[in-house]
This record gives structure tokens, sequence and C-alpha cells, in this order.
């Protein structure tokens, strides 16, 4: 086993590095002569950044939500309004269609055929009038701000209110040129597809005139 060397004061080796080190020293506190101490009282930091107030972190989302209401308000004031008292005679033992007076009756042959697929659906099950009439409106509008031909609105096959009352609605917006029962694939009996006014710009899809 080997063992450990024990420090011996009394070792020449030992005295000679004992005197090395003295040297050091001295040669140390001669070069810090004339230093002055540094004071260590108190240490300093970075300031961290201020953490927002409740009324910086509400600025924005508050005014995102005066921003959509005042654009909500803006849409309503401009929000075509229909009305119920508004009945035009609709034959039901007839196929469900209509082309505004002016425009040509091909308009209705195109929906049947299924030549123009709707972009947009709005389903209406489960709506009141007032919101049947609310979302319609607004449909019709989004699809002349989207430049979007076509649209098809769902109302049920059950023969409810608004089943009767869509197709006034819709007689009664002057941007809705034509509608026709929905072809099978988008909802048969239980729905409507319609053709909005986008100008010349619907002439230029359709590749016919108005």
């Amino acid at each position: 086993m080997t063992k450990k060397s024990m420090f011996n004061p009394f070792n020449e080796s030992n005295n000679d590095e004992l005197n090395n080190e003295s040297i050091d020293f001295v040669d140390f506190a001669k070069e810090m002569a004339g230093v002055k101490k540094l004071d260590q009282n108190s240490v300093h930091f970075h300031q961290p950044k201020k953490k927002a107030t409740q009324f910086q972190a509400q600025t924005s989302p508050t005014r995102y939500s005066a921003n959509v209401k005042e654009k909500e308000t803006a849409r309503a004031a401009q929000r075509f309004h229909f009305s119920d008292q508004y009945e035009p005679y609709i034959n039901e033992n007839e196929t469900l269609s209509f082309v505004r007076e002016g425009y040509p009756s091909y308009l209705t042959k195109v929906l049947r055929r299924g030549d123009i697929a709707p972009d947009l659906i709005l389903d209406l099950h489960g709506y009141t009038k007032q919101q049947a009439q609310t979302d319609l409106a607004d449909l019709i509008q989004d699809c002349i701000d989207q430049h979007i031909p076509c649209a098809c609105v769902v109302h049920g096959v059950s023969g409810g209110v608004l089943k009767r009352k869509v197709p006034h609605y819709l007689m009664q917006h002057p941007d809705v040129l034509a509608f026709h029962q929905a072809p099978l694939e988008w909802g048969g009996q239980g729905a409507i597809v319609l053709i909005v006014n986008l100008g010349e710009e619907l002439t230029h899809i359709l590749g016919r005139d108005l």
C-alpha cells in the first residue's frame, strides 16, 4: 500500500517551497501598493422592465372590440331589410324557380343543371325568421364583396315557416337575379341555389350576356 507523505517543516525541500511562496507574496504586495480598497457595501443590478399596467394590457383588446362593434354597427346600418308583409304568389305545385324581370331565363337553367356551383352555403336549421333575415342579407352582401356569383341556402324539407319565407325574402333583394330549387347534390327540395348580381364580372363568369 502506498503511504501518504506528511509535511515536515524540517525537510529542506519543504523549506524551499515556503521560501518561494513568501517571495511571491512579497512581490504581490509590492505590486498592489497604493491601490485603494473597493467597498462592497451594495450590489446594483439592471432594473427590470416595467410590467404593463392593467390598462395598458387591456388597451389592444378594448380597441379591437370597439373596432368590431363599429364594423358590425356600420354593417347593420347598410344591411338590407326584408319584409314579412311581402308575400308574392308562388305555385307550390311547381318546382321553385325565379328570374328577376329584365334578366334572361337561362339563369335558372344554369342553376337547375348545376352548371355553376355555390361557393357559400347558409344553413338555416334552428333559425328564427329574424335570424334568417339577418344572415340571408349578410350572405348576399358577402357574395358581392367576395365576388362570388352563386350561393346556397338550406331551409330544410319539413315544410316549416322558413321554407315558405326564404323565397319571398330572396325575391325582395335587388341583387338576387335568380334562384332555383337546389340540385340533389346541394340539398334538393330542402335548399335553394341563387345567383347574385356581380355586373360585368358575372357576364364573364357565365360566358353569356345578361
